[in-house]
């Protein structure tokens, strides 16, 4: 017999439960939890704040098919960590965010950093709890491990009062539960696979779109196998990009408008129709599309556009059903189409057109000469996380993705600071992968401390900073006082790198450029490029304008 304190129960529950990390900041009353965590085998990376830690939790748990852990303490500590719980939420991916709590006997008399943390949690989270004892521990952990995963996965918060951490048990007083089951991979109704392929051989313009769902259920294989046995066009959503190589012949993603506002049938993925697709409404979209939407949430079914066919259930199991049924009759849709054909048309315009920009090496440069300098010099199998406004968005049509899970960005809910967060999760998660991190100079900002994190556990993230001197466009000298959406000019990002032990390198010209980013690529710790561009580039004109303003 043993006699084990709470910090035991509570990460030999975890570590039961399949969660292998754990990010966070240690203070009263959680320090004892990130020791034994350690001693228990999970891997814990301590970090600078507690955003930044709870975004890493949830990217793991999209990375991983298991949530990820985010230990934080108690008060403003938990009140941090509530940033990865919303950004999970709507992101759907699974978390676990850990809150220390005062001790329970204390409640209600001002006990230091009480706060109504369960009450505070519970918008953003499929279940927030507090275990009442020490011998319930293992059942409330491994429920909120089974809740984050189960139907629509997301978010679980743990309140964890010093008085159970502190508490101790006789091992044998302890009913530990099994390891949850993956999470049940449910197909969609027959019925509904027929209507859905009727569909789609009704089509005169179809297009396929692949988000970040197929990603998240390993769906890569079926989504690849349907695409090519149909011949239809698709459309990666901006983490969606790698399910089926961006570079893939049948990807028409340079022709994203077009093929947007004219499709007739559309084939969503695991991909939303919410604001990063425009909520599928006119202008963007063509007002009379049918719909063809695969989910595994039943509830997002017919949200904003009504749903011809609904497939609720997993999407790697569905495709599957799809794949079987296509090989029992065949849909294969005409590469010599007439759709086939406006569609490649508008893929060369695009193309010429934003080709142009990325081999313009004037100085100062602009964005798409940098991001190409990037893409080229990046491995394929790496891991890529951007963030920042056009960073990010001209990024995703520049950077390429070749496998699936191997982007990260600011999501659903266009999250900034979630960056370094998400590189140090996937390196934790991909240690043999090499991990690029794009940042703005504004997004870098958010969680900039955080490279002393991939520092101190030496890390192979190579960041990198456009910097234009401000948000969205900066200036060359500040005014007095300073406009509010700029920053200091020429900002020296890479000597905050090298503050910490790793290599930093600061470029202005394309020749310096490309020296220093094959440098940082080729080494094995963390590295840090910033690179000048002119303060007032942007990103090619639009044919619309920004819908959701």
């Amino acid at each position: 017999m043993a006699e084990l304190d709470g910090n035991t129960v509570i990460t030999r529950s975890l570590k039961q439960q399949g969660v292998d990390t754990m990010f966070g900041v240690v203070g009263f009353p959680v320090q004892g939890i990130a020791a034994a965590a350690q001693k228990e085998g999970i891997r814990y990376i301590g970090f600078r704040n507690e955003q930044a830690a709870s975004y890493a939790a949830g990217a793991v748990g999209y990375l991983t098919q298991r949530p990820g852990a985010c230990l934080v303490v108690s008060g403003p500590g938990m009140v941090h960590g509530i940033a990865g719980l919303s950004n999970a939420w709507s992101n759907c991916w699974p978390m676990i965010l850990l809150g220390g709590a005062n001790d329970s006997y204390q409640n209600e008399q001002g006990a230091f950093q009480e706060a109504p943390q369960v009450e505070s949690a519970r918008p953003f989270v499929k279940m927030s709890t507090r275990p009442d004892r020490i011998s319930r521990v293992p059942l409330y952990i491994e429920k909120a491990v089974r809740t984050s995963l189960y139907g629509r996965p997301g978010a679980v918060y743990v309140d964890l009062p010093n008085d159970i951490i502190t508490d101790t048990i006789d091992d044998s007083k302890l009913a530990w539960r099994e390891r949850c089951p993956d999470a049940p991979q449910s197909l969609a109704d027959p019925k509904a696979v027929e209507t859905a392929i009727a569909a789609l051989r009704s089509a005169e313009r179809p297009l396929v779109i692949v988000g970040k769902g197929a990603a998240y259920s390993r769906a890569e294989a079926e989504v690849r196998s349907f695409i090519e046995s149909t011949g239809l066009p698709f459309l990666p959503s901006p983490m969606g990009k790698g399910v089926v190589p961006d570079d893939h012949e049948l990807s028409i993603a340079p022709a994203r408008s077009h093929a947007l506002q004219n499709a007739d049938v559309v084939f969503l993925i695991g991909a939303r129709l919410n604001w990063i697709m425009h909520f599928g409404l006119p202008p963007r979209f063509n007002p009379n599309v049918r719909i063809v939407q695969l989910d595994v949430a039943a509830e997002e079914i017919g949200t904003n556009v009504p749903t011809e066919a609904a497939l609720v259930g997993d999407a790697k199991s569905i495709m599957t059903q799809l794949n079987d049924a296509i090989a029992a009759e065949p849909l294969r849709f005409s590469s010599e189409s007439a759709w086939w054909g406006e569609l490649n048309q508008k893929i060369e315009e695009n193309r010429e057109l934003v080709d142009a920009m990325m081999n313009d090496d004037t100085v100062p440069m602009g964005y798409y000469r940098v991001l190409r300098e990037i893409r080229d010099c990046t491995p394929r199998d790496a891991v890529i996380c951007s963030e920042g406004a056009n960073t990010m968005d001209i990024g995703r049509s520049v950077l390429n993705n070749y496998e699936p899970r191997r982007r990260l960005d600011a999501g659903s809910f266009g999250t900034m600071g979630v960056g370094l967060g998400f590189a140090i999760a996937a390196a934790a998660v991909h240690p043999d992968k090499k991990v690029v991190c794009v940042e703005g100079d504004s997004a870098f900002g958010f969680s900039g401390m955080e490279v002393e994190t991939a520092c101190r556990h030496k890390l192979p993230i190579t960041f990198v900073v456009i910097n234009n001197n401000g948000i969205g466009q900066g200036v060359d000298e500040l005014a007095d006082p300073p406009q509010p959406s700029v920053y200091t000019p020429g900002a020296r990002y890479d000597q905050v790198m090298e503050a910490f032990g790793g290599r930093g390198y600061f470029a202005t010209t394309p020749e310096e450029m490309t020296k220093y980013l094959k440098e940082a690529m080729e080494s094995s710790g963390p590295t840090l490029v910033n690179i000048m561009i002119n303060p007032k580039a942007t990103r090619k004109p639009q044919k619309f304008d920004w819908l959701t303003r």
